[in-house]
């Protein structure tokens, strides 16, 4: 097997929580390079079946070439996560014995500037998870009343200065690159915050990360796919969600919670307190630091 070009968060966390065993039926929504997938297989060697899904067809090309040594025990689909059903019954998984999905942002994206999800190199305002979606940053950033763009900052970006940066893109259009977008909200954010070298933070993080989770309709997928979740796992199968954002652990969290309580309940929690990396994944993979994983077992 290559080497994959990305690093998966919190593997072996994953792994247990998902009590992975040779023989079980997997689904990982979201493959991205693969690096859970290969996990995932190996453990439940020698006869594991898997989906691999992802949105993303570069992603998923990555993928392809990392997992094409297992053969027919690996099926592949390209997808937004909260469609999947019919790709895993079609390939034979259901009902799972473990989904899994990490809702983070892959190397394979942040470091490809064509993408747009990241300002440290200039590229269009796309930040698109399948180019087959209709609506990008540009869009958004272009086309959204200032009141309409600043709601949306300040609800998914928690941006304090939500308006202000608001203000200045209006004041800016048309916005083509992910650098101009940048410049916008540096200048929105004052001489004194704007971003240097030794800045811990970029004053434009919470402004790619709302445009980011509006353009893909993160939240929505979301909701979707964990109402969906039941319907694909067996009795006593596993669910683990990786998140990033506290709006996305939320969400998980009153989910799991609601669905844990009445008469037959749907799922039962196993992770009363959310699972964190380690300090040891930290300092070996930085873009772990904000990781969130909680899990609950199918009833």
């Amino acid at each position: 097997m290559s080497a994959a070009p990305h690093t998966p968060v919190m593997p072996d966390e994953a792994l247990a929580y998902l009590n992975v065993r040779p023989g079980g039926r997997y689904i990982d929504c979201t493959a991205g390079a693969g690096g859970h997938s290969a996990a995932i297989l190996e453990a439940s060697a020698p006869d594991g079946r898997l989906l691999a899904n992802d949105a993303d067809p570069a992603a998923l090309a990555v993928a392809r070439a990392r997992l094409a040594g297992y053969g027919d025990r690996v099926r592949f689909s390209e997808r937004y996560f909260d469609e999947i059903a019919d790709a895993a019954t079609a390939a034979g998984v259901v009902p799972a014995d473990g989904l899994l999905c990490d809702l983070g942002v892959s190397s394979l994206q942040l470091d490809t500037p064509e993408r747009g999800f990241s300002f440290r190199e200039s590229g269009p305002l796309d930040m698109r998870m399948s180019p087959a979606a209709d609506l990008t940053a540009a869009a958004i950033v272009n086309e959204y009343e200032e009141a309409d763009l600043a709601d949306l900052l300040y609800r998914l970006g928690d941006e304090r200065r939500s308006r202000r940066i608001a203000r200045q893109i209006v004041a800016r259009r048309p916005l083509a690159t992910t650098t101009d977008l940048a410049k916008a909200v540096e200048q929105a954010a004052g001489k004194g915050r704007k971003a240097s070298t030794s800045s811990r933070v970029h004053p434009a993080t919470k402004t790619f990360l709302a445009l980011r989770m509006a353009v893909n309709q993160e939240l929505r997928r979301l909701g979707d796919l964990l109402a969906l979740a039941r319907s694909l796992l067996g009795f006593g199968s596993r669910l683990v969600i990786i998140s990033f954002h506290s709006l996305e652990d939320r969400l998980v969290k009153q989910f799991l919670r609601d669905a844990s309580q009445g008469d037959a309940p749907a799922f039962r929690v196993l992770t009363r307190k959310v699972a964190r990396p380690s300090a040891a994944e930290v300092e070996r993979n930085p873009r772990s630091r904000s990781a969130r994983l909680r899990a609950a077992e199918a009833r």
